[in-house]
C-alpha cells in the first residue's frame, strides 16, 4: 500500500496524535542515519540522502534532529549505526499479498514482532519468494494539487525525462518512474516550480485486489499493527479500494 490505497493518502492527511508521531520520527532519522552512511553526508552529492531529509521536513522533522541523524549516520560524531534491512513477506485477510520492510540492528526481535503483528490481526507469514514475485521497485514522488498544480501542469514538466505512470489520487498526484530515474524527475518539477511531498522508492504490485470495506477494515488494522513496530519501516500491499469503500472507512 504505502500511500497507494485512496485510504493510505486519506489518512496521511489526518492529525497525528503524539505517540504515532513519535514512531515516525523515529523511522524518518533511520531512513536518514542508512542515507548517510551509504552515501556520505553531502545532500548535493547524495540524492537519497535529499530526499530522506526532505520527507523528514515535510513530516515536521526538527532540524536539529535531522542534522543530528545526519552526523550519526555518517559517523561524523564518532558514533557508529548498524542497520540491516529484512524483507519478509505475507498474507493479510482474505489472501491480501504484503511486504514487510524491517530496517533493524536485531534480527530475532524484527522477526519475531512482524510475526506477532500478523498472526494476531488474521494473517499469516509466507515462503520466501511467494509474494514478492508480484513486486516491482518504483520510484514513487507524491505531489499535492493545487489550483495551479493538477494533472496536465505534472505531466508537462516531466514529460522531458519520462515517466511511467501519473494518477490523480483525489488531493495528490502519483507520479510512477524507474527507479533510476527519480532524481531526474524530481529536479523537472523542481524545475518546474512544482513541489513534492515526498519522492521514495517503493515496491507496486502488478496484481493489485479491490476490496470490500470488511476486508479493507482488517487489512489496515493488520498494516496499522505491523507499522506500529520500531523495527517495521514500510508495509507494502496488493490492496485497493474504491472511493465508495474509502468513504465508508472514512465515515466510521
Amino acid at each position: 500500500m504505502s500511500g497507494h490505497s485512496k485510504w493510505a493518502t486519506t489518512k496521511h492527511k489526518k492529525a497525528i496524535i503524539d505517540s504515532r508521531r513519535a514512531k515516525l520520527f523515529a523511522k524518518l532519522i533511520k531512513n536518514i542515519e542508512v542515507a548517510a552512511r551509504t552515501g556520505g553526508a553531502d545532500i548535493d552529492g547524495n540524492p537519497t540522502l535529499y530526499d530522506a531529509i526532505q520527507k523528514g521536513r515535510k513530516s515536521s522533522l526538527p532540524k536539529d534532529n535531522i542534522e543530528s541523524a545526519v552526523k550519526r549516520g555518517a559517523g561524523l560524531d564518532g558514533s557508529a549505526v548498524e542497520y540491516q534491512t529484512i524483507m519478509y513477506e505475507g498474507y493479510g485477510p482474505n489472501g491480501v499479498a504484503m511486504l514487510i520492510e524491517c530496517l533493524t540492528d536485531n534480527k530475532n526481535r524484527a522477526a519475531a514482532e512482524v510475526r506477532l503483528a500478523v498472526t494476531r490481526n488474521g494473517g499469516t507469514m509466507a515462503d520466501p519468494g511467494s509474494v514478492s514475485y508480484q513486486f516491482s521497485r518504483k520510484g514513487v514522488i507524491v505531489v499535492e494539487k493545487t489550483e495551479t498544480t493538477n494533472e496536465d501542469t505534472v505531466l508537462e514538466a516531466v514529460l522531458e525525462v519520462g515517466v511511467e505512470d501519473v494518477q490523480d489520487r483525489g488531493f495528490q498526484l502519483l507520479v510512477t518512474t524507474d527507479p533510476s530515474k527519480m532524481v531526474e524527475v524530481r529536479t523537472a518539477l523542481q524545475t518546474a516550480g512544482i513541489d513534492y511531498e515526498s519522492a521514495d522508492v517503493e515496491f507496486i504490485s502488478s496484481m493489485p485486489v479491490q476490496v470490500d470495506v470488511e476486508t479493507a477494515r482488517k487489512v489496515i488494522a493488520l498494516i496499522d499493527a505491523l507499522e506500529d513496530s520500531d523495527e517495521v519501516q514500510n508495509v507494502f500491499s496488493n490492496f485497493d479500494m474504491t472511493a465508495e469503500v474509502a468513504a465508508a472507512l472514512d465515515a466510521e
